[in-house]
């Protein structure tokens, strides 16, 4: 039996953090310099989405999908972050307290938008952090500009993106609203088919169950550890009282800031 071409490109795309199924192409990523954008509206009225991710576990570059955060359900990597800050603060080990920062949960934003020169792919999935997030929302609240989505007098963002100038560094990224409204396609009559193939956000990312996570976690922690290590290490880490504590932990975290 020949290689599966397709599987090998769903691996290649995991790999790249591109934890997107079949919708590897729906992505935006700016390129260095400016690009116009256009977000577009969404039958939710919601076009900032919010979605909480835990990074460096496992193989999962691109994060995995906070169960607690996003459901409300239990979530295994929460509870042994806080009960490693906590270790780490009585004990005053800084090493552990610099592992649970890296394990706290994340907030990332994702908007639909359509970027100016290539309206002829579709709507595409920009994802931003925080900073942009407060810039949008800042401007979407701003009675000034009215409705940034309505799709006959809406506005365009100017997206600056700048790459890290040195290793550790983040990129920057400002948005600047233009000032002249504009219709979402020159063809108007062509909108509501593009709004049609508004890509699916509930496909988006995989949502692993607190089993699978609690695998991911064991598995991470394990290493190349004996089973009954494993099983040493696992209940040191667990939660005291059945309990979690991330929330408390967090706060400690950025009160500490």
């Amino acid at each position: 039996m020949g290689i599966n071409m397709e599987l090998m490109k769903k691996k290649l795309a995991s790999l790249r953090g591109e934890n997107t199924r079949d919708n590897t192409s729906v992505w935006f990523r700016p390129d260095e310099g400016d690009t116009d954008i256009r977000i577009v509206p969404t039958a939710d009225g919601d076009p900032l989405k919010e979605v909480s991710f835990h990074y460096n576990v496992g193989d999962h570059r691109g994060g995995i999908m906070c169960p607690k955060r996003n459901f409300g359900d239990n979530c295994p990597i929460c509870e042994f972050a806080s009960s490693l800050w906590r270790e780490g603060t009585q004990n005053n080990d800084e090493e552990s307290k610099k592992l649970a920062k890296s394990l706290f949960v994340r907030a990332r934003f994702f908007s639909p938008v359509v970027v100016r020169g290539r309206e002829s792919e579709g709507i595409k999935v920009y994802g931003y952090g925080k900073q942009a997030y407060e810039l949008l929302l800042g401007y979407i609240l701003d009675p000034e500009y009215g409705d940034v989505t309505d799709t006959s007098e809406g506005t365009d963002i100017t997206l600056t993106y700048t790459k890290p100038t040195k290793p550790g560094a983040y990129p920057q990224t400002n948005l600047k609203m233009r000032r002249n409204t504009s219709a979402l396609l020159e063809d108007e009559q062509a909108i509501p088919a593009l709004l049609d193939r508004m890509p699916d956000f509930d496909s988006l990312f995989e949502r692993l169950s607190s089993t699978q996570i609690d695998a991911i976690l064991d598995e991470q922690l394990a290493g190349d550890k004996t089973a009954e290590e494993r099983s040493t290490e696992t209940a040191k880490y667990g939660p005291a009282d059945g309990k979690s504590e991330v929330d408390r932990a967090f706060n400690e975290l950025m009160a500490g800031k």
